[in-house]
């Protein structure tokens, strides 16, 4: 069983991130640990569940190393050999949560249709805990430096080409014309921005209207942009 699926699982499982409620220590499994050069991977998911649990539940600035090892259910100086603060694990953890929750699924239905269900796709994922671990990061970064670089020089970054390709090949299959590189990179900040603007700023849920007038917008705006292909 990948651990993708189980962590999908485990938020199936929550419905509603802000209603889940955390296990009894004592109905929690046992966790293998190890004190190798090797992580124990049973640690390792153990603590990455406790420390999206914990921030759902209690925020950012309550979320502590000490919490987070009661919950797993591991020694804190187990969570120090492997990360040096709650922000390495929370990077951690929504790195896997958001890589599958974030990923651009096209070729399913119209150009349109896909660009409003990837748009949809984002918007359900601010109300999941990993989203939940993306605004507190975010909201971090505006007052620590070392967060900043390492969300924007990783996370973000890596998200940033992905939503690039993706919408790159969902604009091949819509139309006859090629749109360069740079009126991508535009189009991207265009459909995520309105997303990120209304969660981050105003603290709001992003609603299907918006999602539908943000995808129609982008897919005008790319075709009076494009170019005739070469041949």
């Amino acid at each position: 069983m990948s651990e993708s699926w189980k962590r999908t699982t485990r938020k199936a499982e929550g419905t509603i991130s802000t209603t889940r409620k955390p296990q009894p220590a004592c109905d929690q499994h046992p966790v293998v640990s190890r004190t190798g050069p090797r992580r124990s991977e049973s640690v390792r998911v153990a603590v990455l569940h406790a420390a999206d649990d914990l921030l759902v539940e209690r925020g950012f600035a309550a979320l502590t190393i000490e919490g987070i090892a009661q919950r797993a259910g591991v020694a804190k100086q187990t969570i120090y050999r492997w990360w040096k603060s709650k922000v390495d694990i929370l990077l951690d953890t929504l790195t896997d949560d958001a890589r599958e929750a974030l990923e651009w699924r096209t070729g399913e239905g119209s150009p349109e249709d896909d660009l409003k269900d990837h748009l949809q796709r984002v918007a359900d994922f601010f109300q999941e805990p990993a989203g939940q671990v993306m605004q507190a990061l975010l909201g971090h970064a505006q007052l620590d430096k070392e967060t900043a670089a390492s969300l924007r020089g990783g996370f973000l970054l890596e998200q940033r080409e992905r939503d690039i390709a993706g919408l790159r090949v969902l604009l091949a299959r819509a139309q006859d014309h090629t749109v360069d590189d740079r009126t991508i990179d535009h189009l991207v900040d265009l459909l995520l921005g309105p997303l990120y603007y209304r969660v981050l700023v105003f603290g709001k849920p992003i609603d299907k209207e918006l999602v539908d007038t943000t995808a129609r917008l982008v897919l005008t705006l790319a075709r009076e942009s494009a170019s005739p292909e070469a041949g």
